[in-house]
């Protein structure tokens, strides 16, 4: 008698015979993992090389302070997906002004445009350096491979690859041991903080924070957890309670590994440009192909190889991120069909949105906007829009009307408030710099 038969015979339920087994670790990971690692896309890299190449070790610490504040504030993000069964901006939509929602999708808009033109111009360089041949060339082909993958890519598999594609930040540490890190300075500038009070200092601390707590994060990965509630034929928690305990604990692993990769790898990135480009006096890197050239002459090729080809990796998972936060946060404010589980005759507007926003950033790479400039204003922009976001997000997610019986706990809010004020804070002190 086979193992099915014998169980029959002795009562055992269908119910536990077809129980699936329960997902590995890899398995519970997705959409904090992928928002994690898409935080650490060519402009982030350049922000972390001009912090490492510019005051050594000494900043190092910044990781590990923004680590929590991040990991709230993505964690109530996707809490708010998951709970609702609907991203930020449909909720924002429901629940609040038009003219609030107006102009978060605006300021989104601008910032993520100009954030994917520096993006895509970055990886266009890092591709020139490694091959040789035309920068504006590979910008156009890597913006159009990004927007075909997205849209003609069955979403189960498009989560998978881009889950995949996060192993490529290996490659930062990978150059930390290529560049033979000395282990003392390193923990030192990682685990004791510093900060001199000048605007230089000041101005690198809301370049870091600005570069690691990002809006378009938020909208993204609220949108994926919809997402997978689809995928996996899920309620939304608000109506399914019970479900709650599981899908709760999931995000908080997910959002947690996700965030804690992220910030492991900038930390990783500011000890290589550190020991390399600061040791040598190259202080000032304003692009993350400036200091993978810089890189060249100091660390030999194998370093210049590694650093180069990770600014590509990350650019192919930050791009989709960039161009996706804009589709959802569009599609949610008219209220289109939206997600990455639609086919493209499904969802039109909402590829059409992913299209077009990489397209846009594609052309600042052709009317003489400077890729410097661009982060620039990016980062500005990003800056302006992150703290009153974080404060709309903070009040959905304590609010019953909205979350039901599943608003914040009171650790996760107070963590969520803190990381509101410290951003506001931030924000505060770049304009008065």
């Amino acid at each position: 008698m086979d193992k099915r038969a014998a169980a029959l015979t002795t009562g055992a339920s269908s119910d536990a015979l077809s129980a699936p087994p329960p997902p590995s670790f890899f398995q519970t990971l997705g959409p904090g993992l992928v928002t994690g690692a898409a935080d650490d896309d060519p402009s982030g890299i350049a922000t972390y090389s001009q912090v490492g190449a510019q005051f050594g070790y000494g900043l190092a610490w910044t990781m590990l302070f923004s680590f929590p504040l991040m990991a709230a504030i993505q964690a109530i993000s996707a809490r708010i997906g998951s709970v609702t069964g609907r991203g930020i901006a449909s909720n924002l939509r429901r629940h609040y002004s038009p003219w609030l929602l107006r102009a978060v999708l605006l300021l989104l808009i601008v910032a993520n445009v100009f954030n994917l033109g520096a993006d895509l111009g970055a990886m266009g360089a890092a591709l020139e350096l490694l091959l040789g041949g035309s920068q504006r060339l590979y910008t156009v082909a890597l913006g159009i491979i990004s927007v075909l993958i997205q849209t003609y890519m069955s979403y189960e598999r498009y989560a998978a690859t881009l889950k995949w594609a996060t192993l490529s930040l290996f490659s930062y540490v990978a150059v930390v041991f290529a560049a033979q890190v000395p282990l003392g300075a390193a923990l030192h500038g990682a685990l004791v903080p510093q900060l001199t009070l000048d605007s230089a200092h000041a101005m690198a601390l809301v370049a870091v924070l600005g570069t690691t707590i990002s809006p378009y994060l938020f909208f993204w990965q609220a949108g994926q957890e919809v997402e997978e509630l689809h995928r996996r034929h899920l309620k939304p928690l608000f109506v399914a309670p019970k479900a709650a305990n599981g899908e709760l604990a999931r995000i908080r692993i997910d959002t947690i590994v996700g965030m804690g990769f992220s910030n492991l790898i900038a930390l990783f990135i500011i000890l290589a440009t550190a020991a390399t480009l600061n040791a040598h006096g190259v202080t000032d890197i304003q692009t993350s192909s400036q200091a993978a050239e810089a890189l060249r002459p100091i660390a030999g090729p194998y370093t210049f190889a590694l650093f180069t080809i990770g600014i590509v990796a990350t650019g192919m998972l930050a791009i989709p991120v960039l161009a996706g936060s804009v589709a959802y946060a569009v599609s949610e404010t008219f209220g289109w069909p939206e997600g990455l589980d639609h086919r493209p005759h499904e969802a039109k507007a909402f590829y059409a949105a992913i299209a077009m926003a990489t397209l846009a950033g594609l052309a600042l790479n052709f009317v003489g906007i400077d890729e410097i400039k661009a982060l620039y204003w990016s980062a500005v922009l990003n800056g302006v829009l992150a703290a009153p976001l974080m404060v709309v997000i903070m009040l959905v997610a304590t609010n019953r009307r909205v979350m039901g019986q599943l608003t914040l706990p009171r650790p996760l809010a107070a963590v969520g408030w803190l990381a509101t004020a410290v951003m506001a804070a931030a924000t505060t002190g770049f304009f008065l710099l």
